[in-house]
């Protein structure tokens, strides 16, 4: 579902906080938004689509994304799904030369200060 949200939180781009994904339903706040607040400490910024190779970049950085944990209301991701990670880890994978593609209308401003945003940019499905 994409349009924009309630809130009043702001993108990369300077404008309106849209919607990531509702299914499954993504964001720290599951809100299917990448709004960031004080408690979350990952600061879960950047919609990302997955790829297979991000998702075993992550798992072999110690973040295992695609396998289901119920007992959480995690269905586990695959590839095609969007979801918002941690700025820092996005910034990692992009690094290592595995960063995924991002939905910058749907990725927080907080972002900014963890990733290069011109790799941002040149990683954005929605410019």
């Amino acid at each position: 579902m994409d349009g924009f949200t309630s809130t009043d939180q702001v993108n990369v781009l300077g404008e309106p906080l849209q919607t990531c994904c509702t299914s499954p339903m993504t964001g720290y706040y599951r809100t299917g938004c990448c709004e960031v607040g004080g408690d979350d400490v990952g600061v879960h910024a950047v919609c990302a689509v997955m790829t297979d190779d991000f998702l075993q970049f992550s798992k072999s950085a110690g973040n295992d994304l695609s396998t289901p944990m119920p007992q959480y209301g995690f269905p586990g991701l695959v590839a095609g799904d969007q979801w918002c990670l941690c700025a820092p880890r996005w910034q990692e994978a992009f690094e290592a030369g595995h960063a995924p593609k991002v939905k910058l209308s749907s990725t927080h401003i907080a972002a900014a200060e963890f990733c290069d945003m011109d790799a941002l940019r040149a990683h954005a499905i929605d410019l």
